[in-house]
């Protein structure tokens, strides 16, 4: 994996799990402002929309570096629209990551031809 690809992968991680707090945190706040006086929609409506944003290019642009197959960036993509999806992203980038990691070590070492 080149140094390129793995910043991708890295960002994508980076955004997933706040774009995940901010998506159950705007949940939150719609809940209370249809039971109190409560309104913070509009900022946490911002909030989340930016890191949603950011998601969907991050998201992208590891597609597009990693040549994953379709199912594999579905999974990426369904899991941002989802309320707790992030975390599962995060973990599942964090091992992707790890493994890349472990491959290019093994090849370098000569111990796996690839």
């Amino acid at each position: 994996m080149d140094l390129k690809t793995a910043t991708a992968l890295r960002r994508l991680r980076l955004v997933s799990a706040p774009e995940a707090i901010s998506f159950l945190l705007l949940l939150i706040c719609s809940v209370l402002k249809r039971t109190t006086d409560f309104n913070a929609v509009p900022v946490m409506g911002m909030v989340h929309g930016v890191l949603f944003i950011l998601y969907v290019i991050f998201w992208a642009d590891a597609w597009n570096r990693t040549k994953w197959p379709v199912k594999t960036a579905a999974l990426y993509f369904v899991l941002s629209v989802l309320p707790a999806g992030g975390f599962f992203a995060d973990r599942k980038l964090r091992r992707e990551a790890e493994g890349a990691v472990i491959a290019s070590r093994a090849r370098q070492e000569g111990a796996v031809s690839a």
